[in-house]
């Protein structure tokens, strides 16, 4: 199929037949395998999370909004759940908690700025009870539990100051799951509320609900994307990962 001399070296003409027929079929292949890896680089496929009510709605879905009409081939499953889920097990590709949550063998990437909780009431429902002056005196009040989940425990209320922390473990007549329905409780009266600061400021700037404790609540590490360190990133979820990073 070829002629060799000591400074050439050329087809024959079988050779020459043989490139004619075949050149193109090595052409297609060629396309296709350029077409392949750029497959490969495309962002596509699923992304199941899992992350609480708050996490998605100040965090999560603002960003999915930008990001998504973007990139139609990729999907994000959401599972919303205030327990801390094992991930691996539940076979989810990565959670969003608050940083100080996040178990110390998961990559963590911060998503969010630092977040600090307020318990609120009414007017009306201070005007039965004196508003308390430090956490321990909550045991005192009616207060909305918040359940992590089905089987979960009721969250007991953080606070901090001067280098002191406590929880307090609270009661009262109602036991939610969701912070919004707590809000909702807590305008309808039912008692004290501990959410996050963002979810009651327009409440307590139109004089719907009055803060408590405040002095005793200091920011937290805001919420963070955690995932396990063996986890190898596809492009799709690698875009996820950037798109919501913070930046202050």
């Amino acid at each position: 199929l070829l002629t060799r001399t000591t400074r050439s070296v050329s087809p024959t003409e079988a050779g020459e037949r043989l490139l004619r027929n075949i050149g193109p079929r090595f052409e297609e292949i060629e396309a296709e395998v350029e077409a392949l890896s750029e497959l490969r680089e495309k962002p596509a496929g699923t992304i199941r999370l899992t992350a609480s009510d708050h996490a998605f709605n100040s965090v999560l879905w603002p960003k999915l909004a930008k990001l998504l009409p973007d990139y139609p081939d990729v999907t994000v499953e959401v599972f919303l759940d205030n327990a801390l889920t094992d991930i691996a097990a539940e076979r989810f590709d990565a959670g969003v908690r608050m940083g100080e949550r996040v178990a110390k063998d998961m990559i963590a990437v911060r998503v969010g700025p630092d977040i600090r909780f307020a318990v609120v009431g009414t007017k009306s429902y201070f005007a039965k009870r004196p508003p308390p002056t430090t956490p321990q005196e909550l045991t005192d009040h009616v207060c909305i539990n918040q359940r992590f989940s089905i089987n979960g425990g009721l969250w007991a209320w953080d606070f901090e100051r001067d280098g002191r922390e406590l929880k307090v473990r609270v009661d009262g007549q109602i036991v939610l799951n969701g912070t919004l329905e707590i809000l909702e409780a807590a305008l309808a009266g039912f008692g004290l509320a501990y959410v996050p600061e963002d979810v009651a400021e327009r409440h307590l700037a139109g004089g719907r609900l009055i803060r408590v404790l405040d002095e005793w609540s200091p920011p937290w590490p805001g919420y963070h994307l955690y995932y396990p360190s063996r986890r190898q990133a596809s492009p799709a979820f690698a875009l996820l990962v950037d798109a919501l990073r913070f930046s202050a």
